[in-house]
């Protein structure tokens, strides 16, 4: 038994025990000043009895002891320390009043980066450095962009965000922030008849357009057709010219025969005749009786037979 409780001993004091000493005495050790741990783009900024000791924004960790001295345990009890994220931060300004040069009531939305280049100037040279960055932004984006022609306004983003970034630099760096991309995102009008009425001229441009690229069409298309009728015609024209002396030709080579001339005639004679769905009535030769009763018969008026209703006049 001595044995199995030497182990469990150990055991304890091997991997239950770091989990509640470690703790412990880490925290004791940040507690008095022994270290601190500074991370990725953070800065720790140490003051003590009104005066900043020690500004650390290098990541890892640094024993207090080397860089305050004496003062390191006295920090966290009687000092402060300020953690101050030193990342690249974003922020957007919606809709800034400007006019244009023509009195055109327009907005412009600007978006800028910024982030902390001095600590000891951000904590203490501005009570609120955010908030003043951004009035700086917005009176610079007034004043530098206000008068403009209404084109430039609208075409010129890159150099408008110069203007207001060179405006705003030098002013940020005084309150420890650094002024990063200024970009001028949205220009738009903030006067809504004028909208509307500039949304009604753009309709009927568009209409316009429309109609002058529907009446091209069919002006082209009339043109193509009547291109077209004319060469038909005159194509019509020559085969209506043609045909004469090519069946003229044709006659004439036929008339050189008498017998094939008087077969042709006799079928073409036949041909009318058939086409013309007229009735027919032979009469074998000698019956010159039989000819004057079909004539007598046509000649003679129809009567209806008795009974039959009379032909109203």
């Amino acid at each position: 038994m001595n044995s199995f409780e030497n182990f469990l001993v150990a055991a304890v004091a091997a991997f239950i025990l770091p989990f509640i000493a470690g703790p412990m005495i880490s925290g004791f050790a940040r507690a008095f000043g022994l270290y601190t741990v500074v991370l990725e783009r953070q800065c720790k900024v140490y003051m003590l009895f009104g005066k900043v000791l020690a500004v650390i924004d290098e990541p890892g960790l640094h024993l207090l002891w080397v860089k305050l001295g004496w003062q390191a345990p006295l920090v966290n009890f009687m000092g402060k320390c300020y953690t101050l994220d030193m990342r690249l931060d974003q922020e957007y300004l919606r809709s800034q009043p400007v006019n244009s040069e023509e009195g055109a009531p327009m907005g412009i939305g600007i978006w800028y980066e910024m982030f902390i280049s001095d600590p000891v100037g951000y904590l203490f040279k501005n009570a609120d450095p955010r908030g003043s960055l951004a009035a700086n932004v917005s009176n610079s984006t007034v004043r530098c962009l206000s008068n403009l022609r209404l084109a430039n306004m609208l075409e010129n983003r890159h150099w408008m965000s110069l203007s207001v970034r060179k405006e705003v630099s030098p002013l940020s760096r005084e309150w420890g922030y650094q002024l990063g991309s200024v970009y001028i995102r949205k220009v738009h009008f903030r006067d809504t008849n004028m909208i509307r009425q500039i949304e009604e001229k753009v309709v009927n441009r568009l209409r316009q357009v429309t109609s002058a690229i529907r009446q091209d069409g069919t002006n082209q298309v009339s043109i193509i057709t009547s291109t077209a009728e004319k060469q038909a015609a005159i194509e019509f024209a020559k085969a209506a010219a043609l045909r004469p002396r090519i069946v003229g030709a044709a006659l004439q080579e036929i008339s050189r025969d008498p017998d094939v001339a008087q077969a042709l005639f006799d079928v073409l004679e036949a041909q009318k005749l058939v086409e013309g769905q007229a009735d027919i009535t032979f009469i074998p030769p000698g019956a010159d009786v039989l000819r004057q009763l079909l004539a007598a018969e046509k000649a003679a008026p129809k009567t209806p037979p008795p009974g039959s209703p009379k032909p109203a006049k």
